[in-house]
């Protein structure tokens, strides 16, 4: 298991971005969160098996496809009994 935390950037606020990676999420077996920052960007933290989460991203950057411009990605520690993926303010 491992959890990842995403920078995206772009046209990602107002755009529904976040429902659509809790809705993405829900298709696939992984947990955590995700929430608008300051800056116009949206930051995302999943956790799960790893080809799970790749598969996960790559479907999330094809229904966003139009809004993403970029993406920054780094490891984050992996938060026992988490459950669910959940959008926060």
């Amino acid at each position: 298991m491992i959890r990842r935390r995403i920078l995206f950037s772009g046209h990602v606020q107002g755009v529904g971005f976040r429902a659509a990676a809790r809705e993405v999420a829900r298709e696939h077996d992984i947990t955590g969160w995700v929430t608008n920052e300051p800056g116009s960007t949206v930051c995302l933290e999943c956790q799960g098996d790893p080809a799970v989460i790749e598969l996960y991203l790559i479907d999330l950057r094809e229904r966003m496809s139009g809004f993403i411009r970029g993406e920054c990605a780094d490891d984050a520690p992996v938060i026992e009994g988490e459950t669910g993926f959940e959008v926060r303010d």
